[in-house]
């Protein structure tokens, strides 16, 4: 049967990531979506900050290099939040103290895709753990934990980790998506055909979905 893939390129740490999955699960669940062929969804890496140290930054510290404080950083977050309750999700901004390095948590959505071929479960749950549970993704036992939550070989999860080829993978493809001219994320590719990029309305993501299988 004809398939559409759709690739996604993100991180686990961007606020328009979360809402733009949710907008694309409810342009998937829309009636304009009926009659679309089964969707295969791809997670590629991309980290918004890569320089970070594995153990993180202070988030406070964080907000003064990238906003100049956290008044501006209160204002900016304010409008996210606002489009985060537009997709029903309630963020947690607030309650961030630690700003990860997201590294080993893409290698985690990788060990996923290796290991049963979808890791939209576990993309939701690291998500989920940052912005609403506010743990600390950038560790590894956390991660693992997280692993154990989606029901994957923990063991093996951990094992991944901490494989310098894994990793190496990791940054490969961040810098394979930078290449392709990506520098802001969430960013769709449908049937590597039609490019969006963005948190895209709904209706917009199934206008590129039909657009994509058009050109097939």
């Amino acid at each position: 049967m004809e398939s559409l893939s759709i690739d996604i390129v993100s991180d686990v740490v961007c606020p328009w990531c979360y809402i733009g999955k949710r907008r694309l699960e409810a342009a998937l669940a829309s009636p304009e979506a009926a009659g679309l062929p089964p969707v295969r969804i791809a997670w590629h890496p991309f980290q918004l900050n890569p320089e970070l140290p594995p153990e993180g930054i202070d988030r406070k510290a964080y907000l003064e290099e990238k906003f100049g404080g956290p008044e501006r950083a209160a204002t900016i977050y304010e409008r996210v939040r606002a489009a985060g309750r537009t997709a029903g999700l309630e963020l947690n901004i607030d309650g961030i103290t630690r700003q990860p390095n997201t590294r080993l948590a893409h290698a985690l959505i990788d060990f996923a895709q290796r290991h049963g071929g979808d890791a939209t479960d576990v993309k939701e749950r690291l998500l989920r753990a940052y912005f609403i549970e506010n743990r600390f993704i950038g560790d590894a036992e956390v991660l693992a934990a997280i692993a154990a939550e989606a029901g994957l070989d923990t063991t093996a999860a951990r094992a991944y980790l901490d494989d310098p080829q894994a990793l190496a993978a990791i940054d490969q493809a961040d810098q394979e998506a930078r290449q392709m001219g990506i520098s802001g994320v969430p960013f769709f590719i449908f049937n590597r055909k039609v490019a969006v990029s963005g948190a895209q309305e709904p209706a917009t993501l199934v206008g590129a979905m039909r657009q994509a299988l058009a050109q097939a």
